[in-house]
């Protein structure tokens, strides 16, 4: 292109402004006269120029059929679709078509060009927000495993807010927005959202939602409007969507190697922080002086944080095991065959009966896991002393060396009825924390006595703290009345009186 500009230059320098004539110009530069005469009215080479489009007659026949079928791939499965070579293929085979491939893939190309959305830049004013799930990989322990990316951002100012979840669930929703809502300090006024099966039970028409339970109480709670995209229209949170894209590329590569969630998310929070301070293009002031701008325009946050909680009901198996998220959980097993209502948050599952909070447990996000509370099946066992080395329960529960002890005397003193004897020490477990009640067998133990009323009476002995402070406000006589301790151990004396 260069050579060609040369010579073109040169040619017109010759003829209009050095004097050669037109046809020194054509010997010299070996040129047609049209040519020359085209070189001369045109500073720089024109290119090629067709006045219509060449027509295709073989295939013009075959665009209507293009077209149809085109169109009502609109209505098939998007993997499922035609692509443009199946598309030739059919006019072949099915209407005789005798034109070549490429024809058909630049009609195909053409129509789909045609199709494509145009989107209307909108405006953002100052107190929105808006709010999507993305995914991401991270490295836990050496494997990879999938993470929930919660994001909230706020046009405006460009600030955005993310954290990890094990995965996208009523209860990830509603702790994210929690935790985005005290990270930048309010509520937004107005939130865009997708139209998730989380949020909304079915979409009527329009604007018109119907809308889940979780998350009209998340709304009255917080008191901001909600703004769901019309279906097939994403760009109306376009905001979103490209930072979460900003987010995995910038925050999350190379893969993380993380020990924890809660770890990640710190990090997350800190870069979250830092990018306050970049600007974002076409604005006038960095992120972190554009929020000041949103938080004016926020709604306050409540005085009391929402309880991010699903809430179900389930009923207990025979097993006194409930199945919830394809994980089952331990109840006592006087609750077996019940009804029971079921509250899980992020971190744990609480499991109720008639209002009486019955059992608690970590929340898992694996699937097909069993947890037992052991304490859970110490009824069943005393009834049943026989399943006591067999009771999957008690499988993994691990006691400190003076239970064994305790075991190995009560047997020893009543072979028949010690290991019943000893689960009714364990069933002291209902009442006072495996500390509390360790302690007072070892006291037990010290002092021979070890039946499990005896333990109980030393167990709520240590448990009752003496008052500390009393005040003696108009009682002077008393500042001197000091009373010692008891020491029960001096009873054992009455004991081995009886015994001689």
């Amino acid at each position: 292109m260069r050579r060609d500009m040369d010579e073109w230059k040169s040619i017109r320098q010759d003829v209009l402004v050095n004097g050669l004539s037109k046809r020194a110009a054509c010997e010299k530069y070996k040129l047609g006269w049209h040519t020359l005469n085209k070189i001369l009215l045109h500073s720089e080479p024109p290119g090629y120029r067709q006045k219509e489009p060449r027509p295709k007659r073989v295939l013009a026949a075959a665009l209507p059929i293009i077209h149809e079928i085109l169109e009502a791939d609109q209505k098939a499965p998007k993997k499922q679709r035609h692509t443009a070579k199946r598309i030739f293929e059919r006019l072949k085979s099915e209407h005789g078509f005798t034109g070549g491939k490429t024809v058909v893939e630049d009609a195909v190309r053409a129509w789909r060009q045609t199709q494509q959305a145009v989107f209307l830049p909108l405006v953002h004013p100052p107190g929105e927000a808006q709010v999507d799930f993305g995914e991401a990989t991270i490295r836990q322990a050496g494997i990879e495993r999938k993470v929930a990316l919660f994001v909230m951002t706020l046009p405006y100012s460009g600030a955005i807010f993310m954290q990890a979840f094990p995965r996208e669930c009523s209860e990830t929703f509603l702790e994210g927005h929690r935790l985005a809502f005290e990270f930048f300090g309010g509520v937004p006024t107005r939130i865009s959202y997708d139209n998730s099966a989380i949020a909304v039970i079915e979409v009527l028409g329009g604007r018109e939602r119907k809308l889940t339970k979780e998350f009209l109480r998340l709304q009255s709670h917080y008191l901001f409007q909600e703004h769901f995209c019309l279906v097939r229209t994403p760009n109306e949170k376009g905001h979103v969507e490209r930072l979460i894209g900003f987010v995995r590329r910038n925050f999350l590569v190379p893969v993380p190697e993380i020990s924890s969630l809660e770890l990640l998310n710190k990090q997350l929070v800190e870069r979250c922080v830092a990018d306050r301070a970049e600007r974002t293009r076409g604005k006038t002031g960095t992120k972190a002086e554009l929020l000041q701008e949103d938080q004016a325009a926020f709604l306050p946050l409540p005085k009391q944080a929402i309880e991010a909680r699903r809430v179900d009901n389930r009923t207990a198996d025979s097993q006194s095991l409930i199945r919830f998220d394809d994980n089952d959980y331990s109840v006592p097993v006087q609750y077996a065959h019940r009804r029971l209502t079921v509250v899980a948050t992020v971190s744990e599952v609480r499991l109720v009966f008639d209002d009486r909070l019955v059992a608690k447990h970590v929340r898992c996000w694996e699937r097909e896991q069993t947890f037992f509370e052991p304490i859970h099946y110490l009824a069943l066992l005393e009834r049943k002393p026989g399943g006591f080395d067999y009771a999957r329960p008690l499988e993994k529960w691990n006691l400190p060396e003076c239970w064994a002890l305790l075991r190995r005397r009560l047997e020893a003193h009543d072979p028949k009825h010690g290991t019943r004897s000893y689960i009714q020490v364990l069933r002291l477990l209902e009442k006072f924390s495996l500390a509390q009640l360790t302690a007072a067998v070892e006291y037990g133990l010290d002092i021979d006595v070890i039946d499990a009323a005896s333990i109980r009476t030393v167990a709520e002995h240590r448990a009752d703290e003496p008052v500390k402070l009393f005040p003696l406000d108009g009682r002077p006589q008393l500042a001197h009345v000091h009373v010692e301790t008891t020491d029960v151990s001096s009873y054992q004396v009455l004991l081995t009186e009886v015994t001689s």
